[in-house]
């Protein structure tokens, strides 16, 4: 069970993350189905806009662990990079829909959405250097080009969680919506978008990103090098450790 869900209707592609007993961990069979989801969406001519999203409660809780650690993404072929290059090169609308945590690629990948709605109680967070581990996504392009490069280093070099309200501050997101309406609101938008002509769409959308589009590809296969080496190292070995054993990591031993 890849625990992704989706329905097209209406001209809307949904991908639902479903998995609540994990938090929506995400592992490798998870990132394929999306991948495939959004190849699938964007080769379907009924498909005028995709929207994803979570439950009422959780949209992604980052990387399941284990399966992270049985499967470790160690070059730009595995699948979750497969879902990074489709998200972040689709020629169609991307709506997101973010609830409860949003964590590691939770939040990354909303980058490469073109309207990202959140609820009160979203919770967004970039932990990639507390778990010895570097950016993903085209993240450290990306943020600093949105936010500027002292918010997004207080986001990428501290690794703190912050709400939605701070996440639209910094153009993260569109709109803060309250958390019963969130996916009716992400709904009825990505429905306007399917109303649209849909050459004229998809052409504004790649005028706004055409002057970025391969500085971002090679910035995400540059993070995935470096992020495959870093696995290996004794900082994200003492990281995973200290997770597994519910300790405090101590990485003063490291230069």
């Amino acid at each position: 069970m890849s625990h992704i869900l989706t329905e097209t209707k209406g001209g809307v592609a949904r991908i639902e993350i479903d998995r609540p007993d994990k938090k929506n961990a995400l592992t490798a069979a998870m990132y394929q189905a999306m991948a495939d989801a959004i190849q699938a969406a964007e080769a379907d001519a009924g498909v005028r806009v995709l929207l994803i999203h979570g439950k009422s409660d959780l949209f992604t809780s980052g990387n399941d662990l284990q399966d992270f650690l049985d499967n470790p993404p160690r070059d730009d072929k595995r699948p979750v990079f497969q879902f990074l290059y489709g998200i972040s090169q689709a020629q169609k609308p991307i709506v997101a829909a973010v609830a409860g945590a949003a964590v590691g690629i939770g939040t990354t990948m909303l980058l490469h959405c073109d309207l990202v709605y959140a609820a009160p109680n979203a919770r967004l967070q970039l932990p990639f250097v507390n778990l010895g581990l570097v950016p993903e996504a085209g993240s450290s392009l990306l943020l600093p080009a949105l936010a500027g490069y002292q918010r997004a280093a207080e986001l990428l070099l501290l690794g703190e969680p912050f709400d939605a309200h701070k996440a639209k501050e910094l153009g993260l997101v569109t709109e803060v919506v309250a958390e019963g309406q969130l996916l009716d609101t992400a709904l009825a938008q990505a429905k306007k978008l399917a109303g649209k002509p849909a050459a004229a769409l998809r052409i504004t959308k790649r005028l706004m990103k055409q002057g970025q589009m391969a500085a971002v590809l090679q910035q995400i296969k540059l993070e995935s090098e470096q992020f495959g080496q870093r696995l290996n190292s004794p900082e994200a070995k003492e990281a995973f450790s200290a997770f597994l054993e519910k300790r405090k990591p101590d990485f003063s031993r490291f230069d």
